[in-house]
């Protein structure tokens, strides 16, 4: 890739500002240009399937971007352009390590250039966990890159975030690794089955089929990540063990990798009983939401008094993620933050409603309006 319009090279604009013939105000800003040369073989995957990478970045720039050939133009604001020419940088640098550039990463790449973070987006965004069949998972944010990381160096690691962050999928990957690499010899997945002392004894069948529905996400992400016909010897031979919370009571966990799911819905007893089952070379990873608790008589969660116990030990890391690093539909992290400014004005103004009311949207329109 070769920038063969530095930023120095300006085409101003005509300034049309009264003042810049009196001398009285400062001229306006001129306009810039700056040309990128792409590689022959990256632009393809540079503009994406129909060029819907493009469309994105136009989308999100203030610079006008153009594409003749294998020539990018790019023109506006100095500040704008040097922005525009960091995130194509990026991408670029993406497309010269073979990774597929979507949609989805332009964003996240403009996200962490416009952060102001150190990192750079290429080295963030082809960071591999774990490849199978074509397949690769990685972090697909700077908050999940650190907490990928945050799993690397600690012992005990808190994955603190709302739905479709990743956060579980994450660690089962880093646990997969482990195992793969002969780090640990077994993986444990666990997590509370919450209404299980009112609705299982409704539901057909032996203990262990009314606890699958608990566990079904971990064995789906389990499928993600290891061939299929080989999970069910790993569970009989107990390699992997999936089971509800209350099967973790009086264990010593060694060589293990441990994953709490949905830690959000155990109570501080059961937190504190699940981490006392440490062992020798184990590492623990707890994932859950905050505002998800379903707890029920308003039990207060395990979860969050981890957050304000532990908080100081060493070895045990906080890792947080928010809507930002939400990598379901775009929607996903849309409705998340609807939510959360929902439950704060609520908050703001009294306890929350217990039933929502066809009205209560066009009646906060019409405040809306009012103020």
């Amino acid at each position: 890739m070769k920038n063969s319009g530095e930023i120095g090279e300006q085409q101003p604009t005509p300034v049309s500002g009264i003042g810049a013939r009196n001398g009285s105000a400062a001229p306006a800003p001129r306009n810039v240009r700056s040309s990128i040369e792409l590689a022959p073989e990256s632009v393809f995957g540079f503009l994406g399937s129909a060029d819907e990478n493009l469309r994105q970045l136009e989308a999100l720039l203030d610079a006008d971007v153009h594409v003749r050939g294998n020539t990018v133009t790019i023109t506006g604001l100095p500040g704008d352009v040097a922005l525009a020419e960091r995130v194509i940088e990026q991408l670029v640098a993406l497309t010269g390590r073979n990774r597929n550039i979507t949609p989805e990463s332009v964003r996240h790449t403009y996200s962490m250039l416009t952060e102001g973070t150190a990192e750079s987006p290429a080295e963030v965004l082809s960071l591999d966990i774990l490849s199978r069949r074509g397949k690769t998972i990685r972090p697909k944010t700077l908050n999940q890159k650190r907490y990928v990381d945050a799993i690397d160096v600690n012992t005990i690691i808190f994955g603190i975030g709302p739905a479709g962050t990743g956060k579980t999928y994450l660690a089962m990957a880093k646990a997969v690794q482990a195992l793969q690499a002969k780090q640990v010899t077994r993986i444990i997945l666990t997590r509370p089955a919450v209404e299980a002392g009112e609705r299982l004894g409704f539901l057909p069948g032996t203990l262990n089929d009314k606890i699958d529905p608990y566990l079904r996400p971990l064995y789906d992400a389990l499928h993600d990540m290891m061939d299929p016909e080989a999970i069910p010897k790993l569970l009989a031979s107990g390699v992997i063990e999936v089971a509800p919370l209350a099967y973790m009571r009086g264990r010593s966990l060694n060589d293990s990798f441990i994953i709490l799911d949905e830690a959000q819905n155990t109570t501080p007893e059961q937190m504190k009983m699940f981490l006392t089952r440490l062992g020798f070379q184990s590492k623990m990873v707890v994932t859950g939401d905050i505002s998800q608790v379903d707890l029920p008589n308003g039990q207060r969660s395990g979860l969050r008094a981890a957050t304000e116990i532990l908080v100081d030990i060493p070895d045990i890391h906080f890792s947080e993620l928010t809507s930002a690093d939400v990598v379901r539909h775009r929607l996903v992290s849309d409705i998340v933050d609807a939510y959360d400014r929902f439950e704060a004005e609520a908050h703001a103004n009294g306890p929350a409603p217990t039933h929502y009311h066809p009205g209560n949207r066009a009646q906060r329109r019409a405040a809306g309006r009012g103020r």
